[in-house]
């Protein structure tokens, strides 16, 4: 490691849970290595290193930027403007390829594993999910500089709210629930709808976590949920990015899909119970904190695509087998046991 910069452009553009996934590995790198990182992102994402220790400056992107040959001459600025500094690709996409074509000094690419990814995916080789499993995300980015990966509990996310932003989300819950009671947030949303619990259950659930003495509160962006649409407790596009983050860090565990707020949660220590259905742990997604839960269905079916976004022919099955006790249940087991 001794020929290798201090000081790295690290770019990831998309989405925001792969985007919140690279904080923990910046941050184990800052401690481990030394290492100083500026950090190019899009726009809506660059909250997320508002006082990370590791990141001196972010470069927020548009999405007109990225777009066709806009991009290749943002690429060459960027690459003019940080010379000097090595480029780590945490993203491997043809944008970053294009930007790594014009950087003048070292390039680092984490491994995707896209063959094995594939293999699994039409095929259902478990030799090729054995060798997904070795790695999660967050260690896949890590070996982008390292031979071997630290323990995915080491690279957890890591977001920093501030004390005046915990004071705003402590203002805005003081209005809805009572310290007495443990507080659950509750993210229904998915961005492909297949990826979503019955949408029923969510309503189902809040109730009965009230009536086992549990307060709640809902957040994200969407469309308000019939059965709690309305409720003061439902937050829906009422928090940006950072108040998202100070709210999960209030409560004692969060119940979501397949979601960057899963991610999100992480990076505040808040335990999760997350419902998975279209997707596979092998993709390297599944939270991976000391208390986290994950509900799942075991169905010949599945993983029936990457990120969810295939439709479904079978009413959703492995997500509506899982049922309000089960996670009720997981709720009760993770805040009983601190």
């Amino acid at each position: 490691m001794t020929d290798t910069p201090r000081n790295w452009f690290m770019i990831r553009l998309s989405a925001m849970g792969d985007v919140a996934l690279t904080t923990g590995v910046l941050d184990w790198w800052g401690k481990q290595r030394g290492f100083r990182f500026t950090v190019c992102t899009r726009a809506e994402w660059t909250p997320l290193f508002d006082g990370h220790p590791a990141v001196d400056e972010v470069v927020a992107v548009t999405r007109e930027q990225t777009k066709g040959l806009a991009w290749p001459v943002t690429a060459r600025k960027l690459a003019r403007q940080f010379k000097g500094q090595g480029l780590l690709d945490l993203h491997g996409v043809l944008r970053s390829r294009i930007l790594a074509a014009f950087w003048q000094g070292p390039v680092r690419r984490y491994p995707k594993y896209s063959l094995d990814r594939r293999r699994y995916l039409r095929t259902g080789s478990q030799a090729a999910r054995e060798r997904l499993l070795r790695h999660n995300v967050p260690q896949r980015y890590c070996l982008a500089l390292e031979s071997s990966a630290p323990p995915r509990t080491e690279l957890l996310p890591r977001i920093f709210p501030t004390d005046q932003e915990k004071v705003e989300a402590a203002r805005v819950l003081a209005e809805i629930s009572s310290p007495e009671r443990p507080l659950v947030a509750l993210h229904p949303f998915a961005t492909h709808p297949d990826k979503a619990w019955p949408e029923e259950r969510w309503p189902q659930l809040a109730q009965r976590l009230e009536d086992a003495g549990f307060d709640w509160f809902v957040l994200g962006r969407g469309e308000p949920l019939p059965g709690l649409a309305g409720h003061p407790r439902d937050l829906t596009n009422r928090s940006n990015l950072r108040l998202s983050c100070a709210l999960l860090d209030a409560a004692r565990i969060l119940v979501t899909g397949d979601s960057g707020p899963m991610h999100l949660a992480g990076g505040v220590a808040t335990p999760v119970v997350a419902l998975f259905g279209p997707t596979d742990p092998a993709w390297g997604f599944y939270p991976a904190g000391p208390a986290d839960h994950v509900l799942e269905t075991d169905l010949d079916c599945r993983p029936c695509s990457l990120h969810g976004k295939r439709p479904c022919t079978r009413g959703r099955e492995c997500l509506a087998a899982l049922s309000v006790d089960q996670v009720l249940h997981s709720v009760d087991t993770v805040i009983s046991n601190p």
